[in-house]
């Protein structure tokens, strides 16, 4: 019982951290929401650290992931003709960041990211980690962490076999 306590306690931690860091990434790229993106790196500095280690068994760097959304961000801006933010968030012209809200809120790709956690975590009950939300992001192929994904060469199914693997690794036994 006490345990079980405990591990809501430390899950609702993480969804806590999850979400703040989740919704400053968004700020800071403008957006008022977080979406799926915002999550995914969010996901990636958890002290957990089980997002870095599904992608150390892909292969796949941490690091290229970011530049391709941030490269898709300012793709995106200057095909709409907005050509001088598109150099990107470091320019330190770019973008100014929003303002947060009173209430937290996430874009719809968040919130289904979001919605889809706990049906993962009764499906591979390991304490709620980085895994879990590669695991939801990685059924998501339209969203922009999804396409930043492709980008990289990152498979979905590759990726959703690596987390759930990590994620058996730490169900208590």
């Amino acid at each position: 019982m006490f345990a079980k306590l405990k591990q809501r306690w430390q899950d609702t931690r993480t969804i806590m951290a999850l979400s703040l860091d989740a919704e400053k990434r968004a700020l800071q790229e403008g957006q008022q929401h977080p979406g799926a993106e915002h999550y995914t790196l969010a996901a990636l500095d958890l002290p957990d650290g089980s997002a870095r280690r599904v992608f150390a068994r892909i292969g796949a760097d941490p690091e290229a992931y970011r530049a391709a959304l941030s490269n898709r961000h300012a793709a995106a801006l200057g095909a709409i003709g907005l050509h001088d933010v598109a150099a990107g968030p470091d320019d330190g012209a770019a973008t100014p960041p929003a303002k947060s809200t009173m209430l937290f809120d996430a874009q719809p790709s968040g919130q289904a990211l979001m919605q889809s956690l706990p049906e993962l975590q009764r499906r591979l009950p390991a304490p709620l980690c980085g895994a879990h939300v590669l695991l939801a992001t990685e059924s998501m192929a339209h969203s922009a962490a999804g396409r930043a994904f492709k980008a990289v060469g990152i498979d979905p199914q590759t990726l959703g076999s690596a987390a759930e693997a990590e994620l058996r690794a730490a169900m208590p036994a």
